[in-house]
């Protein structure tokens, strides 16, 4: 890893975040079987899991697209080089991991898994710490008053302020 970056570690990724806490999920579902819901509600929540999943990859192919076209890495552990606030970007500061979360609640959702939910909360709570805040971190100190502008114009999940 770069020492100019916001990450040290080659864990320190959203596929490793979301990742082992969604196996850990599927394993629990294994052994100790708790589903979200049955009967009516469980085939509404299908459509609803699949249309999440779709939104996800959507925010997340958006997302490297528009730091493809910038010429910026999709790897947290390279340096940046510039503030990315164009297309997807725009509405969310963190485009790649809100996608992420989409992605595992539409799964949770269409598989009938309360044991992934679980596991959700304890990514986002893991993805705060050890991904957002050093992000922000580096990019506040690396752009100044450019990141800044940018941060108190576009929340950190989505929408614009």
């Amino acid at each position: 890893m770069n020492t100019d970056s916001a990450h040290r570690s080659g864990w320190e990724i959203a596929e490793v975040v979301f990742g082992i806490p969604f196996l850990l999920a599927i394993a629990l579902q294994l052994v100790v079987p708790f589903p979200l819901s049955q009967g009516i509600l469980r085939q509404a929540l299908i459509p609803i899991g699949i249309s999440l999943v779709v939104i996800g990859i959507g925010f997340i192919v958006s997302a490297r697209r528009e730091l493809a076209h910038h010429g910026q890495p999709t790897d947290a552990g390279q340096p940046t080089s510039k503030v990315v606030k164009t297309g997807i970007f725009s509405i969310s500061r963190n485009p790649l991991y809100l996608g992420g979360v989409m992605v595992v609640l539409g799964i949770a959702l269409m598989l009938n898994m309360l044991w992934a939910l679980v596991t959700l909360l304890i990514s986002i709570m893991i993805c705060h710490y050890v991904l957002i805040i050093p992000e922000e971190t580096y990019l506040a100190a690396k752009f100044g008053k450019e990141y800044e502008e940018y941060r108190s114009s576009v929340h950190r999940w989505l929408g614009r302020k």
